[in-house]
């Protein structure tokens, strides 16, 4: 069967099945269920109207249980059983063996720092772009051409960028880009501004912004202010795990500094760049960065012209100057689509699984969790831990959804 006949047969079949079943379900509600005559007919017209919703509603609620509620349930008990052993119940034994694999700590590390830098630096060349394009003459191209990389597959974005780090021999011409200009440092003045200072700089820019972000979290502790109001019990606990990852980040930055300046950098060889442990994740987290910048950007730019130019004008008036707007009068306007830019981002990021896969298959240090799962599914044939790394996923993801749709509840009150 030619597959433009294939296509339009399914299509009528598909909206015709549609109109037969409202129409026929709707007939049989009416006339045979609740019949709208007698003397009931005032109490059935009633119940029917009740029951038309769900009755409407069931093709979804029937798809989504079947396609969302069916699987989490399968892979639950997948995770509790032993396929090997005929589907025997075997409890948390998965778990365990899953907990004590170092692969598996590994896949969790990668994706912590996948979770604090990929959301925040698409968050934020995201805003930076949204509020500089909506000042230049040729925005709306520069736009275009940051939201290009969305309209990429993850795999064929990890191709593009796996060009970029390729590595050939040194007797050879460079096609990467990367390796092409670390050819250029030779360790003079250059090297050092460029490969030292500038980076040590961007490390104590973070550092300090983690400061900050310490100070924001404990100012309520230390000064707490009158007429603020009361969070609730959560806001304890979730302040203290933000300083501690703040604390730890700090640490981090300060470490990676001082082995900046006492690492010897070997010029004048060619780079495998993907192989190079702790900093090869950076360089497959560029490509997400790359890719969802481009998201934020259009969503963010379209919460700032949404703005009220009252507010901007009594804040030019009373003598602000831009960076004071930007941070004290449109950042606290649209905070609420950015925490929905960033927490999406922070979803897609704990699914993160094409660019490791395409790029380094989790070798080399580089392990994430979905990745993690496919090889114990598919390639180990592992059906238990590979559930239960997926319940694990999913338990991570939950509390994220959960929080965006609370707030797009409450932006929509």
């Amino acid at each position: 069967m030619h597959p433009a006949l294939q296509g339009l047969i399914t299509i009528i079949v598909g909206v015709g099945g549609c109109v037969g079943y409202f129409y026929f379900s709707n007939q049989f509600l009416d006339k045979v269920l609740f019949p709208a005559t007698g003397k009931n007919a005032g109490h059935n017209i009633n119940r029917a109207n009740q029951v038309r919703p769900w009755l409407f509603l069931f093709p979804a609620l029937f798809a989504l249980g079947l396609y969302l509620a069916y699987p989490v349930v399968a892979t639950l008990w997948l995770s509790l059983t032993d396929r090997k052993a005929g589907g025997a119940f075997v409890g948390f034994a998965n778990y365990r063996q899953m907990f004590g694999e170092p692969k598996f700590w590994e896949a969790v590390q990668n994706n912590m720092l996948w979770l604090i830098v990929v959301p925040a630096f698409s968050t934020g060349f995201g805003l930076l772009a949204a509020q500089l394009t909506d000042r230049i003459k040729w925005g709306n191209i520069a736009k275009s051409l940051i939201f290009m990389p969305m309209a990429i597959s993850f795999v064929g974005a990890a191709v593009i960028w796996k060009l970029v780090y390729d590595t050939r021999p040194v007797d050879q011409d460079q096609i990467g880009v990367l390796n092409a200009v670390w050819l250029l440092f030779d360790g003079g003045p250059a090297s050092f501004l460029l490969l030292k200072l500038l980076p040590a700089l961007i490390l104590v820019m973070f550092a300090a912004s983690m400061a900050w972000v310490i100070y924001q979290v404990v100012r309520p502790w230390i000064r707490p202010e009158k007429g603020h109001r009361k969070t609730g019990w959560w806001a304890v606990p979730l302040r203290a795990v933000l300083a501690i990852v703040a604390a730890w980040l700090i640490w981090l930055s300060l470490g990676s500094l001082v082995s900046l300046f006492s690492a010897r950098l070997p010029y004048g060889a060619p780079q495998t760049w993907l192989t190079i442990p702790f900093w090869n994740s950076f360089f497959l987290m560029a490509v997400l960065v790359w890719i969802q910048t481009g998201f934020a950007m259009v969503i963010l730019s379209a919460a700032i012209r949404g703005i009220p130019e009252e507010t901007i004008e009594a804040a030019v008036i009373d003598g602000a100057n831009p960076f004071q707007i930007f941070f004290k009068i449109k950042v606290p306007q649209i905070m609420g689509t950015i925490v929905v830019v960033w927490t999406t981002i922070t979803i897609v990021v704990l699914k993160v699984f094409d660019i490791v896969f395409a790029m380094t298959n989790g070798q080399w240090q580089t392990q994430v969790l979905a990745n993690y799962m496919y090889d114990k599914l598919f390639r180990a044939n592992d059906w238990g831990v590979g559930s239960a790394s997926a319940m694990v996923i999913m338990l991570l993801v939950t509390p994220i959804l959960v929080w965006n749709v609370y707030n797009a509840r409450k932006e929509s009150r």
